[in-house]
């Protein structure tokens, strides 16, 4: 990791971090993203099952759906990527995580500052109430879909589908920490949605200093003040390695 005078000065001197992380932090521990070549599922795309529409019309497929890759996560570790960012939160007095995956590792990994835009794979909601509840590690798969632990109704994935908007009030938080914090780290998301782009671009317009990590240019490699190229297990553990210096 080479890294300019200038920049090992000015980084030095920051004191609050947020990092954004997409799905190539958890691609190296093994989780397929399920999109692009070899995403289909039995004769589905996700686009096709990660809608409200497609639950409104077959819950049991879409549970199921979710069934197969809560197993998958669940064989799943944390890398070294996401022990290195549990590291740094250590390191700075003011940290945030805010990450579109929904596999639980950052929390398994012992993250505390955290924030999951795209939801969780291990919470459910209620279609009626909206209640969320979090009793899905057992069993693997349901013997039945799962429903409300407070009024019994039929629940859903608690994640963010195509087509749906963001939670509001996690949002608003997101964008109040980037707004004051000194340096953002972008990790293993391409950018291709627009939401870590927006938030990227909100950091450096306030001022934030920007570094990426990513296996390769992304969409926000333009926004970025430093790219370092290569897997976060690799490159996340040298940042580690210089703040600690």
């Amino acid at each position: 990791m080479e890294l300019t005078a200038d920049l090992q000065s000015r980084l030095k001197r920051c004191r609050s971090l947020v990092v954004l992380t997409g799905a190539g932090v958890s691609a190296e521990s093994g989780i397929p993203t399920f999109r692009g070549a070899g995403g289909l599922w039995k004769q589905y795309r996700p686009q096709d099952l990660a809608t409200p529409e497609a639950f409104s019309r077959s819950p049991e497929v879409v549970w199921e759906w979710y069934d197969m890759r809560r197993s998958l996560i669940a064989a799943a570790r944390p890398n070294p990527a996401h022990q290195a960012l549990v590291d740094l939160e250590a390191l700075f007095p003011s940290f945030l995580l805010i990450t579109q995956n929904i596999d639980g590792l950052h929390r398994r990994a012992g993250t505390q500052a955290l924030l999951e835009i795209h939801g969780n794979i291990w919470k459910a909601r209620c279609t009626v109430c909206a209640h969320v509840f979090d009793e899905l590690r057992n069993p693997l798969p349901f013997p039945e879909l799962p429903r409300c632990s407070l009024c019994g109704q039929l629940a859903r994935p608690h994640v963010v589908w195509f087509g749906e908007s963001y939670d509001a009030q996690i949002i608003e938080r997101a964008e109040d920490s980037l707004s004051h914090c000194e340096l953002l780290l972008v990790c293993g998301t391409s950018g291709m949605v627009s939401m870590p782009v927006f938030l990227t671009r909100m950091a450096r317009d306030r001022g934030a200093l920007v570094l990426e990590c990513n296996l390769e240019t992304s969409e926000i490699s333009s926004l970025a003040d430093f790219s370092f190229s290569g897997p976060a297990g690799e490159t996340l553990p040298q940042l580690v390695q210089f703040f600690r210096e």
